[in-house]
């Protein structure tokens, strides 16, 4: 199998259709998880790295029982761009 048949089988076959689903789940349900926990770190990391729903589903089953900075980048956010009082 040459590189450009692989090409062809992920872009022109239902296997893309189910890998785009798959990563769409997974990443949208890690996000939404580490938003609700306000753990900025963990949703920047999963929003840039693409890992076809690895990262994702570790986070989602054991990672998100860490809290990287202890919510001190959420902090530092909220005091520079949060709403003045």
């Amino acid at each position: 199998m040459n590189p450009n048949d692989l090409a062809q089988f992920l872009t022109n076959s239902p296997f893309a259709y189910v890998l785009l689903l798959w990563t769409i789940f997974w990443k949208g349900w890690a996000l939404w998880t580490a938003a609700s926990k306000k753990q900025l770190p963990w949703f920047l990391i999963m929003l840039i790295v693409n890992t076809m729903g690895l990262l994702e589903i570790a986070y989602v089953f054991y990672l998100n029982r860490f809290d990287l900075d202890k919510g001190k980048l959420l902090k530092f956010v909220e005091s520079k761009f949060g709403k003045k009082k």
